[in-house]
């Protein structure tokens, strides 16, 4: 028996246009250091040790998609700069942010545990992400939850 997924297009999966825009290896870290307030290109350069032309990709690439918008500032005495700030489509990006980091948590860190604890900043309780369905209940399993054909789903033409 064949997966039922085999009968469905995948020209226009969301995931993978997401995957256009996130999968390069450096894009969460950039993202990491913009919601984490870390601005301005230098900045971000010497935190993470990002190579400055890959650096200098990442954010065009983040700015072109529409994850970033660029907003000027100026020292005084130096010339116009740019500083990196995230548009609602970035801000959408922050469950992703923390699941990923829960992820990391929990496989990848350290004896000494996580270097980064995100907190609710009305009563400072831990943030995670939890899935549920549209009724409430919540999703523990990958296998409680069944792929489906949705509005944009296209049969696929042998």
């Amino acid at each position: 028996m064949t997966p039922a997924a085999l009968d469905w297009s995948v020209e226009n999966c969301t995931i993978a246009r997401a995957m256009e825009i996130l999968g390069e290896r450096w894009t969460l870290v950039v993202l990491r250091e913009v919601f984490n307030g870390i601005r301005r290109f230098d900045d971000m350069r010497v935190r993470t040790g990002i190579p400055r032309q890959v650096l200098t990709n990442r954010l065009a690439v983040l700015v072109e998609r529409g994850v970033l918008r660029r907003e000027p500032y100026q020292e005084p005495g130096s010339r116009v700069r740019h500083e990196y700030r995230l548009t609602e489509m970035g801000l959408a990006l922050w469950p992703v942010l923390v699941a990923v980091l829960g992820w990391g948590d929990r496989y990848l860190a350290g004896p000494e545990g996580s270097p980064l604890r995100v907190a609710h900043r009305d009563c400072d309780a831990e943030v995670r992400v939890e899935l549920r369905c549209a009724e409430g209940h919540e999703v523990t399993e990958p296998r409680d939850v069944l792929p489906r054909p949705g509005p944009g789903a296209r049969r696929r033409t042998p």
